[in-house]
Parts: structure tokens; C-alpha cells; sequence
């Protein structure tokens, strides 16, 4: 089955479908300001949450603490909960504050993963592909170990992909992505995150990986869980953390909690995470977050030429850039949109493209520059950022 635009539509309006029947993702559709947010929650911080809270009850908006996070005060705001967007500018706005330090707040954003593509840009969801040949292992990279924060890998990785995934990670029940919606029919993102762990595996054969689950198997999920999987792997031995996921925000503003849960991260551990697939110049976090290696899509054409892929995000955010349309690992099943006249069977191997595998691309170029030069992780991403713009707000191509 061949990629259509009317395949495309249709996985973009399953995905907006989705977000309007969830009770806990709330959808700011203001043009060129979109973003996802949990309903009712204030992100606050602790040293300002008596201050807002007082604030709020001048404006005859009630609210209760709730349990924080990444350093953050949380507080639930039973009686408005649609109005977030509204209430995060009133607590912005400095004439609120005279002679007073405007406080940081913001809302509890939904993190997305960037192999689906949502709020009006074009997007499809995987097709078969045929299958590829194991990469030789390198045994230099086994004791190089990477993490991945995703939709977590498939129950039957090791065995499915065997000379891919077989002895490489520890097999651990909560780390296996549900995948489906129904039955065999596949979530929007069921298998992304193996899909992502082949595209690593492709490009460091060999390298130990730890899997971690922060989205569903419809690529939704939060910066409370995020940055709780972000501080789980910080404590173990990883040398690059790969997040094919993110989020806009409101006004464009940094999220804080990723914002403080990177930067508490130990320093001989590089964070690559892909830039977005709205084909804006808006920063998608945790990419534009400084320290981290924020990688755009490069698009290879049926001549081989490379461009910037159309749906990439881009600016000058982005350090690099990598091919975003490619096939790998996969799993067993069916996918059938809303709309679609017939199903179509997967059988281990799949084609997907999105900024969502550019990033482990670098991740996994990383890894190997680590084991082929002896070098840190952080000098293995300097070397490869070290070459030339590919194309303005796209950094370094790396293949």
C-alpha cells in the first residue's frame, strides 16, 4: 500500500479525534499557538504558589495544591479547567504584578511522540516494508548504553529481531509497549519506540539500550511522567538519552520541568531529542532546551538527493539533521484508520518518516563515534556537529 494524502487526513483527524474524547488532554487551537495541555492544573513556582493563589482568588478562581513536580508547586483548579490558557497570561501579565516580580507559571503540557503529526500539518502513520538485513554488532558497543524514553518495545522484541535486540536490553514487563488498540489492529504510535530502538541498533550495531515508556500507545503523555522517566535513567549508566517526542507550549516558553529535570541530569550524559513535525520555526521542548542536541529531518528523494524534509521543524534551535523517512524494526499486526475501506497487515518490518527517527539516528551515530574513537559521549557529539549547516536552521546533516 502506497502512501496517499487522503491516508495522511485520515491519520490526522484519528489523531484530533482522540484529543477531543479525552477527558485529560485539553487542546489550545489558537492559530500558529497551538498546544496540549492537562485541563485544570497550574504549574507554579514554589516560591510563588501563595502569591498566585492569592492572585487567583482576587479573580474569583478557586484553587487547591496538589502533589508537585521536577521542583514545581501544582495546584487544580476544580471550576476552570478549560480556562488555563486564559489564566497563565492573566498571571503573566506584568500590569498584574506592579512593583513585583512576575512568577513563573504554566500549564501541565501533553508531551506528543514525533512519529504522528497533529494540529493541521500533513502526517502518516507507518507502512509495511520489507525486511532488512541484521547489522553486523560491533562489540565495542556493548558496554555503551543508551536510553529511550518512548512508547517502551514490543513484548517479542528480542526474539522477533533477534539479531537486532537479542541480549541488548533487560527484558522488564513495564517497558512493554501495549502497541494495539484492539485485538491486532495497531494505536496510532503502537511500535514507535521499536521502531526508533531498529533506527539506534542500524546505526550503533551492538550498543546496549534501556527502554522506558513516558507515551501511550497513541503517543500521548505529560511532563510529570517524562520527567520522571528522564531522572529514573539519570541514575543509571547511560550515555545518551534519546526522546523522539515533545511538545509546544504556551507563548513559546520553555517548559520548566524539563527545563530543570535536564539540567539536573549528571554531565557525561547527551540529550538528542527530534525537533517537531509541524514544519514551523516554533521551538518544540525538551529540543530547544539549551544542552540538548535538537535534530531536524532530512528528506532522501527517489534520485538519493537529500533535502530538508517539508515537515520538519526547523531554526536556530536545531543542531542537526538526519534522513526522517526510513523503514526498521517492527511489529505483527494490522492498521485500519477510521475511514479506511480495508486493513492493512504488517509483518515485523515498517516505513515511517518524522523527526521522531532522525533523532535516534544521531543517538546511535553518538554511540558509535564513543566506541570507535574512545571518546565521551559529549566529545562523540561535538565531532559531529563539528561540520558544516546542511541548510539554514537545520544544523549538520549526520549519516
Amino acid at each position: 500500500m502506497s502512501k496517499t494524502p487522503e491516508s495522511a487526513e485520515l491519520y490526522q483527524r484519528a489523531f484530533l479525534q482522540l484529543i477531543a474524547e479525552d477527558k485529560n488532554i485539553s487542546f489550545h487551537a489558537e492559530r500558529g499557538r497551538e498546544f496540549l495541555y492537562r485541563p485544570g492544573q497550574l504549574l507554579v513556582a514554589v516560591e510563588d504558589q501563595q502569591r498566585v493563589v492569592e492572585k487567583l482568588r482576587e479573580n474569583n478562581i478557586i484553587a487547591r495544591p496538589g502533589e508537585g513536580l521536577a521542583g514545581l508547586a501544582r495546584l487544580t483548579l476544580p471550576n476552570n479547567a478549560e480556562d488555563i490558557p486564559r489564566i497563565v497570561r492573566l498571571l503573566r501579565d506584568q500590569r498584574n504584578w506592579p512593583n513585583q516580580r512576575m512568577p513563573l507559571v504554566q500549564p501541565h503540557h501533553v508531551i506528543v511522540g514525533h512519529g504522528g503529526l497533529i494540529m493541521g500539518n500533513p502526517g502518516d502513520r507507518p507502512y509495511p516494508a520489507e525486511p532488512l538485513p541484521a547489522p553486523k554488532a560491533d562489540g565495542s558497543l556493548r558496554d555503551i548504553r543508551v536510553g529511550i524514553i518512548d512508547t517502551g518495545i514490543s513484548s517479542g522484541a528480542d526474539s522477533d529481531h533477534s539479531g537486532w535486540f537479542a541480549e541488548r536490553y533487560a527484558k522488564e514487563a513495564d517497558d512493554v509497549d501495549p502497541a494495539y488498540s484492539s485485538g491486532d489492529f495497531f494505536a496510532l504510535q503502537g511500535g514507535h519506540g521499536t521502531f526508533v530502538a531498529g533506527v539506534i541498533q542500524n546505526a550503533a550495531p551492538g550498543v546496549t539500550f534501556d527502554p522506558e515508556i513516558a507515551l501511550d500507545h497513541n503517543g500521548f503523555g505529560d511532563e510529570e511522567r517524562l520527567c520522571r522517566k528522564i531522572t529514573e535513567l539519570g541514575q543509571k549508566k547511560i550515555s545518551v538519552l534519546n526522546l523522539s517526542l515533545g511538545c509546544f507550549t504556551e507563548d513559546d516558553v520553555a517548559s520548566e520541568p524539563l527545563r530543570r529535570t535536564i539540567e539536573a541530569l549528571p554531565d557525561d550524559i547527551v540529550v538528542v531529542a527530534s525537533a517537531g513535525n509541524q514544519g514551523t520555526q516554533r521551538p518544540s521542548w525538551p529540543a530547544a532546551l539549551c544542552g540538548v542536541t535538537a535534530v531536524a529531518a532530512a528528506e532522501q528523494k527517489r534520485d538519493g538527493s537529500l533535502v530538508p524534509a517539508f515537515y520538519s521543524n526547523w531554526g536556530h534551535w536545531v543542531d542537526a539533521c538526519a534522513i526522517g523517512n526510513r523503514a526498521s524494526t517492527y511489529l505483527k499486526g494490522e492498521w485500519q484508520l477510521p475511514g479506511e475501506a480495508s486493513a492493512t497487515p504488517f509483518a515485523l518490518w515498517a516505513y515511517w518518516y518524522g523527526t521522531s527517527f532522525a533523532a535516534p539516528l544521531v543517538t546511535g551515530r553518538i554511540a558509535a563515534t564513543m566506541a570507535a574513537d574512545g571518546i565521551t559521549a559529549a566529545q562523540a557529539r561535538d565531532k559531529l556537529l563539528s561540520g558544516a549547516e546542511f541548510a539554514p536552521g537545520y544544523g549538520v546533516f549526520v549519516k
